[in-house]
């Protein structure tokens, strides 16, 4: 039946109008614009061949923090593909049996058909959410090979242990991204290892130990998250993606959010394929859909409290002790989520815009720096080279690649950073007590109300018995 379906398509689009057909756009735009579900390999930087080239200068060390790659969605969607079914069904009904078919916008006859087709893979159950799809393996493996093959002498195929320093999180999906990394390196069969997850994860996930950072309001009444959702313009999106799929009335908010969550996650899934739920949605519905995703994620990750520029005080400790230090390991590789990716980049003042994003400025800001879906796509990495320079008279450098593209910062030459500058434009993180900086802000993190607790005790303790 697929088959015959494949050969049909020709004369399908030959028979219709000048709708907007998604499985016959070859640009496509919108998938890249799928916020922190845009498939990496569709938004990865294209121009590495020539940036990592650093005249008289030799890369020494490498640092990474990359987020694991593309996964399966949580078990609260997996458990909704009844309904997505449902949501084919009345589709269908809508163009074939009600002839509710817009006059303007209609989904195209291509488009139709392939959903009408559409069927949720039943392998996929509830008791595998998150994990890490074949897809998000090929991901990591590909970039270890990649920046292999611009870094040869800094990343050798041969594991070293003292050498090579690997860690992730306690998640399956980063475990198994790490493998990929290390597997892309060394080959199919080697003993590459992570070092020891501690209990509480304060590297790799300060966020979970900071009551104030978890008390932040990105999402809820009052939020610029909020407010947009309450914006006309987000209102005449829903209605007119439901007057799109032949529906006489708007549909609710959660039955469209699990179509284009849908069409986001089988995109990135399969790259080369196309999700027939992407034809629901036009380029610039899928626009106004980003941009939600953005404000979610800047108030939640990014520069929209000050309390986040503060939060990974430790993992920037981190990268530059490593990369300050002339022994191994050599190489450092920390394996995590979204939400250390983007609080990376924003401790690092990276893809900062000069205006604040907000619920009534989204048709100002097209041109904005803090795009999640080019900053935080799946298997998004942040990638620091270290340059020993021999001619210059400051010769450490370094270059700071985030998903295979250069970061221009405005106090470096062109991507390359002196690192005498890199020292000191972050000594205020490297100087900080990171217990009490990411969470100075009032609440402190589980961890040292633990300890305030434990010394509140002892202190009465002591009073009791000296009485």
């Amino acid at each position: 039946m697929r088959f015959l379906f494949l050969l049909l398509l020709p004369l399908v689009a030959l028979a219709q109008d000048d709708d907007y057909c998604f499985s016959q756009d070859t640009s496509r735009p919108q998938t890249r614009q799928f916020s922190s579900k845009t498939a990496y390999q569709i938004v990865k930087g294209s121009d590495i061949e020539r940036q990592y080239l650093v005249p008289n200068c030799e890369p020494k060390k490498m640092w990474i923090f990359h987020r694991h790659g593309t996964r399966l969605p949580k078990k609260s969607m997996i458990n909704k593909a009844s309904r997505l079914a449902e949501l084919r069904d009345l589709i269908v009904k809508n163009y074939k049996v009600l002839k509710t078919k817009p006059d303007k916008d209609p989904l195209c006859q291509t488009d139709l058909i392939a959903l009408q087709m559409w069927k949720w893979n039943s392998s996929i159950t509830g008791d595998m959410e998150e994990y890490l799809t074949a897809q998000g393996y090929d991901d990591l493996r590909g970039t270890a090979k990649l920046y292999q093959r611009y870094y040869p002498n800094v990343l050798p195929k041969e594991y070293n242990d003292t050498y090579y320093q690997f860690r992730h999180t306690d998640t399956q999906r980063t475990t198994e991204s790490f493998k990929a990394f290390a597997e892309g390196l060394f080959g199919t069969v080697n003993s590459a290892h992570p070092v020891d997850i501690p209990k509480q994860d304060l590297l790799l996930r300060p966020y979970d130990y900071c009551q104030s950072y978890k008390d932040l309001n990105y999402k809820g009444e009052g939020s610029e998250f909020e407010k947009y959702h309450q914006s006309t313009v987000w209102k005449n999106n829903l209605v007119d993606i439901s007057t799109r799929l032949g529906f006489q009335y708007t549909l609710e908010e959660e039955d469209i959010k699990l179509m284009y969550d849908i069409c986001r996650y089988e995109q990135a899934w399969q790259v080369d394929r196309n999700s027939v739920w992407c034809g629901a949605f036009l380029p610039e519905q899928v626009t106004v859909f980003e941009y939600a995703e953005d404000l979610k994620y800047y108030y939640g990750s990014g520069y929209g409290f000050e309390e986040i520029e503060r939060l990974n005080c430790r993992l920037v400790q981190d990268l530059l002790t490593h990369l300050s230090n002339p022994v191994s390991p050599h190489v450092v590789a920390h394996f995590g989520h979204s939400t250390g990716l983007l609080t990376l980049i924003t401790a690092l003042g990276i893809k900062k815009d000069g205006v604040k994003l907000r619920a009534d400025n989204y048709l100002d800001l097209a041109s904005r720096r803090w795009k999640s879906s080019l900053i935080d796509p799946f298997a998004s990495n942040f990638v620091a080279v270290k340059y020993d320079c021999p001619q210059e008279l400051d010769r450490e450098k370094v270059v700071f690649f985030l998903n295979q593209d250069a970061v221009q910062l405005d106090w470096c030459n062109v991507g390359l950073c002196k690192w005498s500058d890199v020292l000191a434009k972050y000594k205020t993180i490297s100087d900080a007590d990171c217990g009490e900086y990411f969470c100075r802000s009032g609440a402190t993190s589980s961890l040292a109300s633990g300890v305030s607790m434990l010394a509140t005790s002892l202190v009465a303790l002591l009073v009791y018995l000296m009485h």
